[in-house]
């Protein structure tokens, strides 16, 4: 299925099921919340491949995470504070630039990723990932846990522990649960010796 999206280029990587509270600023972002809000659209979240989240529009990478608003305040320093959950994968199809430089993109949903029960061999991740998340604040420590599933758990670990983006953004890409869980599992273990 193909839709049009603003982008939110951004120097992190969020998977489907994972939150991430920003603070917004910009005056193209604040607009761009303000209109998702009203009409109850999507907000695509993609990696930055060159440039920066101010100024320029950035130059993305092609995948991304579809979000939602899940929740949004205005803060005390006169920022808004904005929660948003990743719903679904997308590949980008082509986009425009505006003069304010906020970017729309035409996007290609991506079919969800097919999860599992977390192996037995591999529930010391489950036990690492709710160790981490009993050290975080609201959103993550509110989030509604998912233990027992192998997609979820790698997913989140991928999100919080502190891996190079371009190794976050190909395990995006990645379309089996399977495939990410291995490589995570491997990492952790290299590390461990």
């Amino acid at each position: 299925m193909h839709t049009t999206i603003p982008l939110f280029p951004l120097n992190t990587v969020l998977f489907p099921g994972g939150v991430l509270p920003l603070r917004i600023f910009e005056p193209r972002y604040l607009d761009m919340v303000s209109q998702c809000l009203r009409t109850d659209c999507g907000i695509g979240v993609v990696l930055i491949r060159q440039g920066q989240e101010v100024g320029q529009a950035a130059e993305t990478c092609n995948v991304g995470t579809l979000c939602k608003i899940r929740y949004w305040n205005r803060r005390p320093d006169g920022m808004l504070g904005v929660t948003l959950e990743g719903q679904q994968r997308f590949r980008i199809l082509s986009h425009n630039i505006s003069k304010d430089q906020s970017v729309q993109a035409e996007v290609e949903l991506l079919p969800d990723v097919t999860s599992f029960p977390l192996p037995e061999p591999q529930h010391y991740l489950a036990r690492i990932l709710k160790n981490i998340l009993g050290q975080l604040e609201p959103p993550y420590s509110t989030m509604k846990q998912q233990l027992d599933d192998a997609d979820w758990v790698v997913s989140r670990l991928i999100e919080l522990l502190p891996l190079d983006l371009s190794l976050k953004q190909r395990l995006l890409m990645f379309d089996s649960a399977q495939k990410k869980l291995a490589e995570i599992d491997e990492i952790l273990k290299s590390r461990d010796k």
